[in-house]
């Protein structure tokens, strides 16, 4: 029987509750964004004892469904002022699937401000325990502790130092298979909202867990067939294929070939340190050092794409997990960097502090802009991270983002979109990424609609990343697919193949129908993934969101971008087009 836990922070007590009819087809996203729609005021502050955490796995997570791992983390964003929705793959989707927990729901604030708690969930329930010791400790080491106290074979959820100091770049920290410190729910600054609530760890034991019950075996393991064939067929996700065997950072060499690699803040599209960065680079690198280095890591078991890597030192030393395309971007081209050893080392400092690299790397770029470092510095930029990382009065102001540095420091040229940093496409070159970007209820997210499959890559169809012709009903179609995968528990990359393929899309519906019992078709997803995006939308609305909130920062109207010397030309209209009010 499906089941959440409901966890009061006030009282200090937790309940398991059953799932309400009306919850009964969501998972993911569709949960966590009904429920805090349904739960939340929209003009709650995030940081107060109004907003809530919610934690969900996907619809098929902890079933045998290939790279079925994800979860999801929802609330209101302190960094966006919106609905938020952010997920992560980890073993711990996998648990919570096979528990039947549905959703973890976090609500209210302890009365005591200098205790910190962990959550202990097993199959029988919950419990709120007292925690001390780990305040300020990098999550690399807070993990190795506590699973050296409590076992291996948990799963772990955590909040960071950035998190206990409530920093809108906080993110929510999750094991990967190894138990590695390393898979987050990095955006939008759900970390903090975790740290409000003065939860520090979220601990699962799956002993006894029955596993996720099916409605119909067959057609659930008729469609996983197909789904399978599909993913090993692409050449984009198939064994040895780009994925697989350049990692996520393969895109680092196109995007700057088609001049749409955000560099030195957003202010050019091609960068001449690109090479030294590129997926091939790293995957030279990690094959040369050897040692604890590798490519085709797998972030949860079951995923057959294996997109991910370990980053060795020259000495073999495990430095980074891992080195993925936005991370490399934000940290590398972004600043001007084109050293992988300097990158690694910052992403290996912000999933110590518990930041998003995303939102990390688009604040150090305005910074600087504004002269707190050079371009191309690479200690400079670790230093800065460092100051986040203290909880400096500086690195308090980075800690909270893009546009609140940019306000500080009077730079106006900040790439975000609902206040939330731009990832790793250019607007102005990639103009459907960027139409996703200004009006996704999430903020600028590439993850919310990612146009780049037809626009750079030629998957579902080949479309000009110059023309704004069309682009606004794509980014429409692509956000709703999104919203549905998000909310099964398939990692995006799974849609490469169900684009190209129909019997891996109709494969993938048909493992959803098997576990909920549902009659959907590959026609309904557009459909369902609407119903969630339209409640976020409401959501945000009420919260004081409208029409002018999406829209591009001023600059990308006026300055033109090398190399192509475009500007983002979509209209106003164009944009207000995508979801018609």
């Amino acid at each position: 029987m499906p089941r959440m836990l409901r966890v009061n922070m006030t009282d200090l007590s937790v309940k398991v509750e059953e799932v309400p009819e009306a919850y009964a087809t969501l998972g993911g996203r569709s949960l966590t964004s009904r429920l805090i729609a349904d739960e939340v005021e929209p003009t709650c502050h995030p940081l107060g004892p109004s907003n809530k955490l919610v934690i969900a796995p996907g619809v098929v997570s902890g079933t045998s469904a290939p790279s079925s791992g994800r979860i999801s983390v929802g609330g209101k964003s302190p960094l966006t002022g919106g609905i938020k929705e952010s997920n992560a793959g980890t073993p711990v989707a996998q648990q919570l699937g096979r528990m039947g927990y549905k959703a973890i729901v976090v609500e209210g604030q302890p009365q005591d401000d200098g205790q910190w708690f962990a959550l202990e969930v097993d199959m029988q329930g919950g419990a709120l325990v007292p925690v001390n010791g780990y305040e300020g400790m990098g999550l690399d080491e807070a993990f190795k502790k506590v699973f050296a106290d409590r076992g291996s074979d948990k799963g772990l959820i955590a909040n960071g130092p950035a998190g206990e100091k409530r920093m809108a770049s906080a993110g929510v920290c999750f094991n990967d298979k190894e138990g590695r410190a390393s898979r987050y729910a990095g955006r939008g600054g759900l970390g903090a909202v975790m740290g409000s609530k003065r939860l520090k760890f979220v601990i699962v034991d799956a002993t006894g867990a029955p596993g996720v019950a099916l409605h119909d075996e067959e057609r659930f393991k008729s469609g996983q067939r197909k789904l399978v064939e599909g993913l090993r067929n692409h050449d984009v996700t198939k064994p040895g294929g780009a994925l697989s065997s350049y990692g996520t950072s393969v895109l680092i060499n196109i995007l700057n070939e088609v001049g749409g690699l955000p560099t030195r803040n957003f202010s050019a599209g091609r960068f001449e340190g690109a090479s030294n960065t590129s997926g091939e680079t790293l995957a030279e690198t990690v094959k040369r050092r050897g040692g604890a280095g590798t490519m085709g890591h797998a972030c949860h078991p079951g995923c057959v794409i294996r997109c991910s890597n370990v980053y060795a030192r020259e000495d073999g030393t495990e430095q980074a997990s891992a080195i993925e395309y936005e991370s490399n971007w934000a940290l590398g081209a972004n600043l001007g960097i084109d050293d992988l050893d300097k990158i690694a080392e910052m992403i290996r400092l912000c999933n110590a502090f518990g930041i998003d690299t995303i939102e990390t790397g688009v604040t150090l770029g305005v910074a600087m802009e504004a002269g707190l470092a050079e371009f191309g510095d690479g200690d400079g930029a670790i230093r800065l991270i460092e100051e986040i990382g203290a909880a400096t009065p500086l690195g308090r102001i980075l800690g909270q983002g893009a546009d609140f540095t940019g306000r500080a420091y009077g730079v106006t040229r900040v790439p975000v979109a609902k206040r939330q940093g731009m990832p790793a496409y250019e607007p102005r070159a990639v103009k459907g990424i960027g139409i996703t970007y200004m009006t996704s209820p999430m903020g600028a997210d590439h993850t919310a609609g990612y146009t780049i499959a037809p626009e750079i890559l030629a998957v579902g169809g080949k479309a000009d990343p110059l023309d704004t012709d069309g682009k606004a009903e794509m980014s429409r179609a692509f956000q709703a697919t999104t919203a549905f995968v998000d909310s099964s528990g398939y990692c995006l990359f799974t849609t490469f193949a169900l684009l190209d393929f129909p019997e891996a899309m109709a494969g993938m519906v048909d493992t959803v129908n098997g576990v909920l019992g549902t009659e959907w078709t590959a026609d309904d997803l557009v459909s369902l993934g609407m119903e969630t995006l339209s409640l976020e939308r409401a959501f945000n609305e009420r919260a004081g969101l409208t029409s002018a909130h999406d829209r591009p920062p001023e600059f990308m109207r006026h300055e033109k971008l090398p190399p192509h010397n475009g500007v983002f030309d979509v209209t106003d209209q164009e944009l207000d087009s995508v979801f018609a009010r």
